[in-house]
């Protein structure tokens, strides 16, 4: 998957990564030529700035002798974010390799070469293939997350047609496979009794929906070490359902399973890490249909924790994939719940398509998270879980409703939803996402994402194996 990296022995050109503030001293490091060259034309070192450094050698050769890329301002912000290096295997010429000199920082830039390099290539062929980078020491945990990144994107990019709750579910068995996990799938009659929330949501599909289910332990980690339960919302794809969507806003509704795509890449991270401890991944795979069987407004359904809910719109599903989901989690008694969901559009006007909003009453598990998310350039940020909008949710023929009565705070109240399947004493944390790219950016293709995996899988490090020190 990750063909941008070539091993670390290889030939390869200079790539010069240097900072606004390094430049002068680059310049006199370098041949005249090639100095007098980047003075010529005009280059300052700016972020995403990049010349190639012509050949000086008599014969020609290649007519390149290295590269120089600019990191902007301030050092330490720009090295180690991996969009600095983002739009390099792109714009550097095809069939060219490089290593890295100056001022890159290592991990970063392989991490930032690998998701730039990233297309999606299912059905058509990349107009190019990318430049390719001299892998560095010490980046492996780097590639182990870009891979994960990578397979995650192909995931939400992989057209509903040919990635229904039957391929969602295949998928998280292929990485228990890989990782000596045990995995299942719930479906049928035991999905129906055990997750009625969930079976509820697919009835109107001719794809029946289904509960992957992945257990995995650390390497010589003992049987108590701590339980991290993540559950994905997996809506292979969103009609709406009775309550239909516009046309408009169906069109990118392959993604609604970027929930569920988020938490398989953060698996993958922390089992291949090793991390040490216990960890359990669910997955609702299911699709919101109109059919004559689908489930409809006003209809009232059963949950896994036993609570009813009256169906205030059937658009607002995912909530009650996740509910069952979490009822599920909370019963292995884990140390740790996180889920993620593509849930409300509520949290993109809030807070646009690159922050995804946290809920957590927690504060070391919110603080935690929003610490490594600012550290590893994979941010979030915090929205209240304002218990006075509890309320909203109230029913007159159930325990509660699945939507507010009142047109505002859509994120807060179905993070407020989900807060009433998971015990108050339980760590848990919720991300409401987006992940997508709407367009083109250094290390972000357009078209799926996933968002806060980065940061999740060193919070979850620091939050149960660190815990004096968090």
């Amino acid at each position: 998957m990750l063909d941008c990296l070539i091993p670390g022995d290889a030939q390869a050109l200079p790539l010069h990564l240097v900072t606004r503030g390094g430049l002068e001293a680059l310049l006199q490091r370098l041949p005249p030529g090639q100095a007098a060259f980047l003075r010529a034309s005009g280059f300052t070192a700016k972020a995403q700035e990049w010349r190639l450094l012509p050949s000086l050698s008599a014969t020609g050769g290649s007519g390149i002798d290295g590269a120089v890329a600019g990191l902007g301002d301030d050092a330490a912000s720009h090295a180690a974010s991996p969009w600095a290096y983002g739009g390099l295997p792109m714009a550097l010429p095809e069939g060219t390799d490089w290593r890295l000199e100056g001022e890159a920082e290592a991990s970063a830039a392989v991490l930032g070469w690998c998701l730039g390099a990233y297309r999606y290539t299912r059905f058509k062929a990349p107009a190019r293939q990318p430049a390719r980078l001299v892998t560095p020491p010490g980046t492996e945990t780097a590639i182990a997350e870009a891979r994960a990144i990578c397979r995650g994107r192909d995931l939400i990019n992989t057209p509903a047609g040919h990635l229904g709750p039957e391929e969602l579910a295949a998928a998280v068995g292929t990485l228990a496979a890989a990782h000596g996990a045990t995995f299942e799938v719930i479906d049928g009659a035991a999905l129906e009794a055990g997750f009625p929330a969930i079976a509820a949501v697919g009835q109107g599909s001719p794809r029946a929906p289904r509960v992957a289910v992945l257990r995995w332990q650390g390497p010589g980690t003992a049987a108590d070490a701590p339980l991290v339960a993540l559950c994905g919302k997996g809506v292979c794809f969103d009609t709406g359902g009775l309550d239909l969507k516009p046309a408009a806003a169906m069109l990118r509704m392959k993604k609604d399973m970027g929930g569920a795509a988020t938490m398989i890449a953060l698996a993958e991270m922390l089992m291949a890490s090793g991390a040490p401890i216990r960890l359990l991944l669910l997955v609702g795979a299911v699709e919101n249909s109109v059919s004559g069987t689908a489930f409809r407004p006003m209809d009232v359904i059963a949950t896994r924790k036993g609570l009813t809910v009256e169906i205030g719109n059937t658009d607002a599903e995912g909530r009650l994939v996740l509910a069952d989901l979490l009822a599920f989690a909370a019963e292995q008694a884990p140390a740790l719940v996180l889920d993620a969901a593509t849930l409300t559009g509520a949290a993109r006007v809030a807070l646009g398509p690159d922050l995804p909003a946290l809920f957590s009453d927690d504060a070391q598990v919110a603080n935690t998270i929003l610490r490594f998310g600012l550290d590893v350039h994979d941010p979030l940020w915090q929205l209240p879980l304002h218990r006075s909008y509890v309320s909203w949710l109230d029913s007159n023929v159930a325990d509660l409703n699945n939507v507010a009565t009142k047109p505002m705070a859509g994120a807060v109240v179905a993070a407020l939803f989900l807060r009433r399947f998971v015990p108050d004493e339980l760590p848990w944390a919720h991300i409401d996402l987006y992940a997508w790219n709407d367009h083109t950016r250094p290390g972000r293709p357009e078209g799926g994402e996933i968002q806060t995996a980065r940061a999740l899988s060193r919070a979850v490090t620091a939050l149960l194996l660190h815990r004096d020190n968090p």
